[in-house]
């Protein structure tokens, strides 16, 4: 069975917002890594939006960094399920001939994801990925941790209701040299 993974920048504060946080090359090296080690990205229409069509033009640009691109083209080559009430599938492939657009139930359509051979399946976002923990789905979490200290914007886990709290294991960290460190926990 595919593992579901849960991936995202924070701040020391719990603020998610992508332009709060610190961004280099180290950082973006570290989750081409996990974005290789996938092979089905999963997000909201909010989320693909932001990503696409960034990283496929990155992906294009021969100025970009050498991390920008390895991170593209990562990106670009993986599969993507865009959960959204309000997108249609030609506007999603468009951006990326990849992706595939649901409206359908979400639990139903991770535990058949799950299912299917493949690699792991990588969460980003918010909205999506509040959803899958709330469901008990997500298996795995890789929380990178800015040294900032935001004092606003969107908190992680903002608005979700566990049935009961969610006891995880810490099993990897990883401190870069910018500070920020990277948290691998599982799912007891």
């Amino acid at each position: 069975m595919r593992n579901v993974i849960y991936a995202i920048n924070l701040t020391l504060d719990g603020c998610c917002d992508h332009t709060k946080q610190v961004a280099n090359d180290e950082i973006l090296e570290y989750y081409t890594q996990l974005l290789r080690d996938a092979d089905l990205f999963v997000y909201g229409r909010k989320t693909y939006q932001l990503m696409v069509p960034y990283w496929p033009d990155v992906a294009k640009d021969q100025s970009a960094s050498k991390a920008d691109r390895d991170f593209a083209q990562a990106f670009c080559s993986a599969n993507k399920v865009v959960v959204s009430r309000s997108l249609d599938s030609a506007e999603a492939k468009k951006g990326d001939k990849n992706a595939r657009v649901v409206h359908t139930n979400l639990r139903d359509e991770i535990l058949e994801l799950k299912q299917k051979p493949g690699k792991n399946i990588i969460v980003g976002g918010v909205d999506i990925p509040s959803q899958l923990i709330e469901l008990g789905l997500v298996d795995e979490y890789r929380f990178c941790i800015s040294p900032v200290i935001a004092g606003a914007g969107r908190r992680l886990m903002e608005g979700v209701n566990l049935p009961q709290k969610l006891q995880l294991k810490l099993i990897e960290s990883k401190p870069f040299k910018s500070g920020c460190v990277a948290l691998r926990y599982l799912k007891q």
